[in-house]
């Protein structure tokens, strides 16, 4: 492969990064499981109030595609199914499924796989999607459904954790190499990859050196590629790695190429390994407004505060929540959502991390917004024509391919809030998309009824023709035998 190459655009940022030794949680007094999953995706509970279940327990599914399984992460009885505040920009409530612990953390029977490479591939992919894993970097699709691509060459295993404040991953490396490296292999196996490349970051010194031990022996490469933001995005780490350039439109498999996340790859070890379903991650909490950084294990389902708590709780000066790093991540307004698979990071900003931008100003058309754009759009184009409502003009300038990094809200001199328009316009494109959608099923709709009472007006028609006929041959038939008695 050579040296790493690189992409356009992208920043060099603080890290901020604390990958510090991974502490477990303590059992919550509720797990919170919202049915909604990903995009407009929603999962059917298959328990009810009352219920008891147990760790590992599925409590709910859907037969709908790209939509992982949820399981319970402990033992306990289920409270209720009612809207909860959910981890969403809305930041309003959904409904979700509340289990009440009992604290004894009674799980199912796990069922390990002994030799996974005597299992065909698509009975692993099958354990794979029964354990409910998703794409644990934050794009949460299902893995199952990515690992039955064909033709695959190349899989990349990703730890370039390049966003500022978030060291999960890292501390994950550092602390379960083999498991990672186990992991990987699984993923190889399944997808008959020739070439396998773990990548991470160059500041990640201690999780190369454990990483690059626990290699020995295997023929996978370890590669660490330049701290530049953002990195660690999909087709940019592919492009650094590989040379080969994604197109917008198309997907990375298309190419031969498969790429997970390190916690994914961990995930698939203990499904397949140990015969467990996902039921928690690790998550970074971090911050000026939190009493002490930590990388905790904790169950998918706890409320933030019960984390936030075992970290200390907050400063005095604690200003603002966020769910993901200062680039990408979404503030909430409690700290009663649950965590859920795409929950990498709790960010706890203050005053002084100058959360909030001075007022926008006209733009000054410098282009450098276009510069540092990874997928070489033209983010200015897109905020007038996005703040107009022309949505047309927003496809054209491909609005859709924008990954929301914030690289060029970093660099704008002007303070634009660029990727709060460019969300809030895919959000008008969406639901114009789905009224559009609505109207053309309703004029199908009401077009298929008005030919259904065309056709049964017709019917009734040549039913009433049939039976005038039928009465005048019948006429005709008694007035010709009144004529014949009379002759």
């Amino acid at each position: 492969m050579g040296k790493p190459g690189s992409f356009s655009g992208g920043l060099v940022l603080e890290g901020y990064k604390q990958p510090t030794e991974i502490i477990t949680s303590t059992i919550p007094a509720e797990l919170i499981y919202p049915l909604l999953q990903r995009s407009d995706s929603y999962v059917q509970p298959i328990v009810k109030q009352g219920d008891y279940v147990l760790k590992g327990q599925l409590i709910a599914s859907s037969d709908q595609p790209f939509v992982t399984s949820v399981h319970a992460a402990s033992s306990g009885f289920i409270k209720e199914i009612s809207p909860r505040l959910i981890a969403h920009p809305s930041g309003l409530a959904d409904s979700c499924i509340v289990i009440a612990t009992d604290g004894l953390d009674k799980a199912v029977p796990a069922e390990p796989c002994e030799n996974y490479q005597l299992e065909a591939a698509e009975d692993l992919c099958a354990r794979i999607h029964q354990a409910g894993i998703a794409g644990l970097g934050g794009a949460v699709f299902p893995t199952a459904d990515k690992l039955r691509a064909t033709d695959i060459h190349t899989l990349i295993i990703n730890g370039a954790e390049c966003e500022p404040y978030i060291s999960c991953d890292e501390s994950l490396m550092q602390a379960y190499a083999q498991q990672i490296i186990q992991g990987t292999l699984m993923v190889q196996y399944i997808l008959q990859a020739k070439h396998c490349i773990i990548a991470l970051e160059e500041n990640m010194l201690i999780a190369f050196q454990v990483l690059k031990k626990a290699l020995e022996g295997k023929n996978i490469q370890l590669i660490a590629v330049p701290e530049i933001y953002p990195t660690g995005g999909e087709k940019q780490l592919i492009q650094v790695l590989t040379g080969c350039k994604i197109p917008a439109q198309s997907r990375p498999s298309e190419y031969g190429i498969i790429c997970q996340n390190i916690a994914t790859a961990y995930a698939v070890y203990q499904a397949i390994e140990q015969g467990i379903p996902l039921t928690e991650r690790i998550i970074t909490l971090t911050g000026k407004g939190i009493s002490q950084v930590n990388n905790i294990r904790a169950k998918i389902g706890t409320p933030i505060q019960h984390l936030i708590e075992q970290c200390g709780g907050y400063r005095q000066n604690a200003r603002q929540l966020i769910m993901g790093g200062s680039m990408m991540g979404i503030a909430l307004s409690s700290d009663e959502v649950a965590v859920t698979k795409a929950s990498n990071c709790l960010l706890v900003m203050t005053a002084d991390d100058k959360i909030s931008k001075p007022a926008a100003m006209p733009c000054i058309r410098c282009g450098d917004c276009a510069r540092v754009c990874p997928v070489e759009l033209l983010p200015q184009q897109l905020y007038w024509y996005g703040r107009s409502q022309q949505l047309q003009q927003c496809m054209d300038y491909r609005l859709f391919d924008c990954i929301e990094c914030g690289c060029c809200d970093i660099v704008c001199p002007s303070q634009l809030p660029l990727v709060q328009i460019f969300r809030a316009t895919k959000a008008e494109h969406i639901i114009k998309q789905k009224q559009a959608e609505q109207a053309n099923q309703a004029k199908s709709r009401f077009q298929s009824r008005q030919q259904r009472l065309a056709q049964t007006e017709q019917e009734k028609l040549l039913k009433a023709e049939k039976r005038k006929a039928a009465i005048e041959k019948m006429k005709a038939a008694a007035a010709k035998r009144k004529n014949q008695s009379l002759n």
